[in-house]
């Protein structure tokens, strides 16, 4: 991308913030557009993905402290807009400055007022004395993603295959930009440095070399696939590996498995959303695991020892002492969720007293004997003469 490309693309308009966004904005808004008009959510719409392109640049330039600063420091300098040669009237601050002056044929640099602080900024943006953004390595873009799981495979942990859709160098020619059976030649301009030195007369600075657009290469006849850029959408299945204990809407880093790197860069990191499918026996809380448990009146009035399920093992027996009211919670230690440091969660027993819809007619007559037992204990009692004396 020229110098004059890159000053005059609005990124925040593309991702649909402000100037002041924060970084989490920002990564918000990538996220939504790019689940929008992601290519697989778009199958065939070429202008989709010349969209998702665009967002993925401006996502590019804005989530990186760095380029995000000379960006905008750029943009400053020149008040977010230009007169091209042959144009109209400039924007901001340089009342009558013609971007002509800067990227057309040789200025006489009539801003000398300026031309100290114009050149040290442009030196600084555009990388005078030191390798441009186009040719020094650079990180590779974050990736975003989403799975789903089961209830056991998110307490257990696995390894899923993830399909990542985005922009990378290009299969067919591998990234060179030239057709099969060509290479690219040495650019004769800047003879392969990527860099034109402008000279302005009170400051020079260097920008991104016209004839090869910073590359270093020239190529002669194009990859039909990517038109010559080296760059194209492609997709790639990885594995990724889900710790054990994971939990629904949790989001998990994996550390370079995002896109590639460019020039030799590092690649940039995969964060993967997880959703949970719902167990239909067991929940969760934190890292315990949570059950209710149906027991008779018997048991809860004179006491058992029950057998509760357990996830992914043998039943355990849970000791339910005599008068257990329903809803009463019991502990199972270390039957529940593992936790990064090794240690396990537990196992939440809650119980559920069943009154019976049907009784034979000795179960009958025993619940009447039981009922005339005790005839005389109301349990409201305590209820009636509280609501009373409030």
């Amino acid at each position: 991308m020229s110098t004059k490309d890159y000053l005059e693309k609005d990124y925040y308009k593309v991702l649909g913030v402000s100037k002041t966004a924060t970084p989490d904005e920002i990564k918000k808004s990538y996220r939504k557009l790019a689940r929008k008009y992601h290519p697989d959510a778009n199958k065939g719409n070429s202008a989709s993905e010349e969209r998702f392109k665009e967002i993925s640049e401006a996502h590019s330039v804005l989530s990186d402290e760095k380029r995000r600063k000379e960006y905008d420091e750029a943009r400053s300098l020149f008040g977010g807009g230009f007169r091209s040669p042959g144009g109209g009237g400039a924007q901001g601050g340089f009342g009558g400055f013609d971007l002509g002056d800067l990227f057309g044929a040789s200025g006489t640099g009539t801003n000398t007022g300026t031309g100290g602080r114009l050149g040290d900024l442009l030196g600084g943006v555009f990388g005078a004395q030191r390798p441009t953004s186009q040719t020094r390595p650079r990180r590779g873009a974050d990736v975003e993603t989403e799975t789903s799981l089961t209830f056991g495979d998110a307490i257990d942990g696995v390894t899923v295959a993830l399909r990542l859709a985005g922009e990378g160098p290009c299969q067919t020619c591998h990234g060179t930009g030239a057709k099969a059976g060509t290479v690219p030649r040495v650019c004769p301009t800047c003879e392969g440095t990527g860099q034109a030195s402008k000279n302005l007369g009170s400051f020079a600075f260097s920008e991104p070399c016209r004839t090869c657009r910073g590359r270093g290469l020239v190529v002669d006849d194009p990859c039909t696939v990517c038109s010559g850029s080296g760059r194209a959408m492609s997709t790639r299945t990885i594995q990724a590996r889900i710790p054990a204990g994971v939990a629904d809407g949790q989001r998990i880093k994996l550390k370079g498995k995002g896109a590639p790197g460019e020039r030799g860069g590092p690649a940039g990191d995969l964060y993967v959303r997880v959703h949970v499918t719902p167990h239909p026996v067991f929940g969760r809380s934190a890292h315990n695991l949570t059950v209710t448990v149906p027991v008779t009146f018997p048991e809860a009035a004179l006491g058992a020892e029950i057998k509760v399920p357990s996830h992914r093992g043998a039943p355990v027996s849970v000791r339910i002492p005599p008068g257990t009211p329903n809803g009463r919670t019991f502990r199972v230690r270390g039957k529940g969720v593992r936790r990064s440091d090794g240690t396990t969660g537990d196992l939440l027993v809650t119980v559920q007293v069943q009154v019976p819809q049907q009784m034979s007619g000795p179960a009958r007559q025993a619940l009447e004997s039981f009922r005339e037992a005790t005839a005389g204990e109301d349990p409201r009692d305590a209820l009636l003469q509280k609501a009373k004396s409030a």
